[in-house]
């Protein structure tokens, strides 16, 4: 269903559930966000190519708008690495990081992606988003986390190493700047990373990032970093965001615009999988299209303030939904939270070392690599291996943002792919009267008809394999020349595969044969007749149900050849020619209206 004008309402599809309750518990949330996005976005920021402040101008106007115009209760928006990561790759070849220029170029992308978003969501596009495989995620955040890393080296080290260069060039130069490292600055970012990984072991919900700051920045005082060359963030310019519009040329924006697409992907990506995963937890409906829209506003919004792009984060979502939030309050509430907290304490940011920002980023880089899902699906499917690691290599040796792109047409590939290949099993019912696979377990078939069940969809990208199919079976079956094909399985037809139908029924009833349809869902059979494959193979082989089309294709078959018969596999088989040695008491019959799934 098309989005109107009411997707643009604020807070339309959860104020209803605010209430004194809600507030409190939101209100504990929130405060517990505000602890983890401060360190967060200053982090990120620095990923990005950007100054601190912008990162937390991110965390702070980003989350409140898509709270407000999104559809998860418990999803927090805000800078995330991977778009992070994105947007330093796309803009560091061509502008100095955390300059005007770069600055100016990442908030006219983040209008762009918001354009962009808003439109996708108007075009109920939210349901395209699930046919992109996992698995392209999963490559592309091991890429993003793998760039993230050489991207900190420098910093760890206290050296700078060449902006630019590609990863592999960049490990190469962090390797040969060792001997010349401070180990100052060293220390600190060691020091910062062990502090985040032990107290994310010790006290999993504890504000790590913040917890493992404060220890570089206490070690780097003790040290005297600062007079030894260990650099600091230095002060903030301002900590309240201020409207500023993008002022950038025609063909300028022309190049936000292609990098605008890719982060608008990667976003929706990200929000709606985060999104659906915590409504299935709390069994909410989430409106994907509605939350697309949500994004886009976010992104255009804060675009306008000072923000660059920004999409769900999984880390703050799931410490949002563990604190117990209720509504998107919380979320309003921690940058509510984390502004006051900047008005209060912004000089402190001026001491924060680099080295120790870059420890903590390492640390995230670490745990963006889900390891033992990647083992995981190594093991299982060569299908999604082969997405990751594609996904993973464009990353690497290309661009990061091209890296989506030939995971989302990998993933699409093997889709299309599966669904072109749709299977046309041969069944035969068992003693007990149950349709099975007639190969598989062994069973008798009638002589004169095949019976079929198509699973999967009837269209011009099956059309091939189907026709390949039926000759298969004409060609090791010539005596079986009538056919009941059960369409069951199918969820829909287009022109192709209804005048693929019409041409096997027209070949069959030339054969001396004939093709009988089952079919029972009343929108499908008027699927059927509005492509004319009704009128095609005549009303008399359309059958509501499979006993139906057995009696009915058992009437026509050829006497001679019933007599010879010793099959007599249907019950209608006992009244043909030579078939009342093989009559039964009636209530001894074999029930035969089921049809199992493992046809």
């Amino acid at each position: 269903m098309s989005l109107g004008w009411r997707a643009l309402i604020p807070a339309r599809g959860w104020r209803h559930l605010v209430n004194r309750q809600t507030l409190k518990a939101d209100l504990i949330a929130g405060f517990t966000g505000a602890t983890i996005v401060l360190p967060q976005g200053v982090a990120f920021a620095t990923i990005a190519g950007l100054p601190a402040e912008y990162g937390l101008f991110t965390a702070m106007v980003t989350p409140i708008v898509a709270a407000l115009f999104g559809s998860s209760l418990v999803m927090v928006s805000g800078p995330t690495t991977a778009i992070s990561a994105v947007l330093f790759s796309t803009l560091a070849g061509s502008y100095e990081p955390f300059s005007a220029a770069f600055v100016q170029m990442a908030l006219t992308i983040t209008v762009i992606v918001g354009i962009i978003q808003i439109a996708l969501g108007y075009a109920g596009l939210g349901r395209l988003v699930t046919f992109v495989s996992h698995s392209v995620m999963i490559g592309f955040t091991a890429a993003a986390a793998v760039l993230i890393a050489a991207s900190q080296l420098g910093d760890a080290l206290g050296v700078v190493l060449p902006r630019g260069e590609a990863v592999f060039e960049r490990l190469a130069s962090a390797v040969q700047a060792v001997p010349d490292m401070n180990w100052r600055a060293f220390v600190v970012a060691m020091a910062t990373l062990a502090t985040a990984i032990l107290a994310r072991r010790i006290a999993p919900r504890s504000p790590t990032f913040l917890i493992a700051i404060i220890v570089g920045g206490v070690l780097s005082w003790l040290l005297n970093g600062p007079e030894h060359g260990v650099r600091m963030v230095g002060e903030l310019s301002s900590v309240i965001p201020s409207f500023s519009p993008p002022t950038l040329s025609i063909a300028e924006l022309a190049g936000a615009a292609e990098a605008g697409f890719a982060i608008a992907l990667i976003g929706l990506l990200e929000a709606i999988s985060i999104g659906r995963a915590f409504a299935a937890k709390d069994h909410k409906r989430f409106d994907a299209d509605q939350e697309i829209v949500g994004q886009g506003m976010s992104n255009l919004v804060g675009g306008l303030f000072q923000s660059y792009p920004g999409s769900g984060s999984f880390t703050r979502s799931g410490l949002n939904y563990e604190s117990g939030a209720k509504t998107p309050m919380a979320a309003i509430f921690s940058s509510i939270i984390l502004f006051l907290v900047l008005l209060a304490f912004a000089p402190i940011a001026a001491f924060i070392p680099i080295p120790a920002l870059a420890g903590v980023i390492l640390y995230v880089a670490w745990k963006l690599i889900a390891f033992r899902e990647i083992a995981g699906i190594f093991r299982t499917s060569g299908t999604e291996t082969t997405i990751i690691v594609a996904t993973l290599l464009a990353g690497l040796l290309v661009k990061l943002e091209f890296a989506i792109y030939v995971g989302v047409i990998l993933s699409l590939f093997f889709f299309l792919s599966r669904s072109s290949r749709p299977t046309l099993a041969i069944s035969a019912p068992d003693r007990d009267g149950v349709f099975r696979n007639a190969q598989i377990y062994e069973l008798p078939e009638c002589p004169q008809i095949v019976f079929a069940r198509l699973d999967g969809p009837l269209y011009f990208g099956s059309v091939e394999a189907i026709e390949r199919a039926f000759r298969q079976i004409e060609r090791q079956r010539p005596g079986q020349r009538h056919m009941i094909m059960v369409l069951k399985g199918v969820g829909d037809i287009d022109l192709p595969g209804a005048d693929l139908l019409a041409e096997e029924a027209a070949e069959r009833s030339h054969a001396g044969g004939g093709l009988h349809i089952v079919a029972r869902f009343p929108p499908f059979v008027a699927r059927l007749k509005k492509l004319r494959v009704i009128e095609r193979i005549g009303d008399e082989h359309l059958y509501p149900r499979k006993g139906d089309a057995i009696a009915g294709v058992v009437a026509q078959l050829d006497d001679d050849r019933c007599l010879r018969c010793r099959a007599r596999i249907f019950k209608e088989c006992a009244f043909k020619p030579g078939g009342a040695e093989f009559k039964k008491p009636k209530e001894a019959l074999p029930e035969r209206e089921a049809l199992t799934h493992d046809v």
